[in-house]
């Protein structure tokens, strides 16, 4: 499965599964609430029942000893009938008698009712948790369900890329290899039009390999390496292409679990945007620190750092789809990226797990 079809499968999966289990949980509450009153309203007339029973004569045997009763004389007369209330360990009601200022207290135990609350909470919460566990499989179902569209979409359009990139590898490679054999002549190799023709030829061999290796995200076989030898050979080529650019390397050994031709392609597109976008006469540093590599131009900064990564940015440092893919291979590698920039440079940090 794409990186981006995860995404969408978790959004609608999260989105589904948290909207019925809230509905569930309130369904739950609301129920909870309505037996907790219908268990208050039986003990309430429990204590009626009780009452009339005194006051008829008749025997309490049937009664237990969670029961009591008691006279209370100088009682408000203005006492609510409806006076029922629950202490830390008992419920109480008064119940007025013929005669003036003398009440009926009766009580009983909370035990009973403690007993049917615990497992009524049991109940629901037993319940609530094999419907959240239905609906957490009718949810995956319906997500995998609703992917397939776009998963056929998608084949499609990676057939088609595949297909395209194949195609292109004929041309682009005859065309760098005439580069080369224009370079090779003394009379062109300092010729403004051939280094402009050559900087297009890398360009769009850049676009070739990363549309290549974008295609293979899926298949990333990760290993533990060296960095620095891939950094050496990016900076290696762009000394070529760019001989007003200064280059300062400090990596000599720096291991991380990596895909190779995926990070020379991240380090092709940031080190390839540091040179185009330098200032006159400028200078890249590569160096290492901790579990980060720092790439560092001394250009005019980025205007808007945040938006860089998206592919219809478009500013004064537009880089095309280059470092969207730079983006999109780091997450597959879980590498984070981050950029500092000012108007005496950027710098672009990459932090390895």
């Amino acid at each position: 499965m794409h990186h981006h079809e995860k995404i969408a499968f978790l959004k609608f999966f999260i989105t589904y599964f948290v909207s019925v289990a809230l509905l569930i949980l309130v369904a739950g509450f609301f129920y909870f609430t309505q037996m907790k009153n219908h268990y208050l309203k039986m003990e309430e007339f429990s204590l009626i029942e009780y009452t009339r029973h005194i006051k008829m004569g008749e025997s309490l045997a049937q009664y237990t000893k969670d029961y009591h009763h008691k006279f209370l004389t100088n009682v408000n007369r203005h006492i609510d009938i409806r006076n029922f209330k629950e202490t830390q360990n008992k419920f109480i009601k008064l119940i007025p008698t013929r005669y003036a200022k003398r009440y009926l207290e009766v009580t009983k135990s909370t035990k009973n009712y403690n007993n049917k609350l615990q497992a009524l909470t049991i109940k629901i919460i037993l319940l609530q948790l094999v419907l959240l566990l239905l609906f957490a499989f009718l949810s995956y179902k319906l997500a995998k369900n609703a992917l397939k569209p776009l998963q056929e979409s998608i084949a499609t359009l990676d057939k088609f890329a595949k297909d395209l990139i194949h195609d292109l590898n004929t041309p682009v490679t005859s065309i760098r290899l005439n580069m080369k054999l224009l370079e090779k002549n003394p009379q062109l190799k300092e010729n403004k039009i051939v280094r402009r023709l050559n900087k297009s030829v890398h360009n769009i061999s850049e676009l070739h390999e990363n549309l290549n290796i974008l295609l293979q995200e899926e298949t990333f076989q990760m290993q533990n390496m060296n960095i620095c030898p891939l950094v050496q050979e990016v900076v290696d080529t762009h000394e070529e292409l760019y001989k007003e650019i200064r280059f300062k390397v400090h990596c000599s050994n720096f291991k991380a679990k990596i895909h190779a031709n995926a990070m020379k392609q991240i380090l092709q597109n940031i080190i390839s945007n540091a040179c185009k976008y330098n200032a006159k006469n400028g200078e890249v540093e590569i160096y290492t620190k901790y579990k980060s590599l720092y790439i560092k131009d001394n250009g005019n900064g980025i205007e808007e750092p945040e938006k860089i990564f998206e592919r219809s940015y478009s500013g004064q440092h537009s880089s095309g789809i280059g470092l969207d893919i730079v983006k999109r291979l780091a997450l597959a590698m879980k590498i984070t990226i981050q950029v500092r920039t000012s108007n005496e440079g950027s710098c672009f940090i990459l932090t390895f797990t």
